[in-house]
């Protein structure tokens, strides 16, 4: 007598094969999961569907993603609060950096004196 074939949707096999890709787990650990047997099923299904072995920048954007689900909420907040101040500060540098240009040229094409001098009597 043969033994039953378990036959899944082609939708559950495409998400286990992301789920094996995107995670950490092995194919055996998706097989006790999923309960289907058959060492080279998930392989099989990846070629099926035109995916591979990830990469190694792909394992370690993996691996970063893992960290920071890992993270306390106050770090996260933390961080995105620096990046916020740190694009403000880009920001501020390049207004700076016009202002001081519209000041030079004014002085030049002016000719008046806009700074302040140094030394200057108090």
């Amino acid at each position: 007598m043969r033994k039953k074939v378990n036959q899944f949707p082609d939708e559950l096999k495409y998400k286990i094969v992301q789920e094996y890709l995107g995670t950490s787990l092995s194919q055996k650990e998706l097989m006790n999961k999923y309960g289907f047997r058959g060492n080279s099923c998930i392989t099989n299904w990846m070629r099926k569907f035109g995916l591979s072995y990830p990469t190694e920048e792909r394992l370690k954007i993996v691996h970063q993603m893992s960290k920071e689900d890992s993270k306390p909420q106050q770090e996260r907040e933390l961080e995105q609060k620096i990046k916020i101040l740190e694009k403000e500060l880009e920001h501020e540098k390049l207004r700076t950096r016009a202002l001081t240009t519209m000041i030079d040229i004014a002085e030049k094409e002016l000719k008046i004196s806009i700074r302040k001098k140094s030394g200057a009597k108090q």
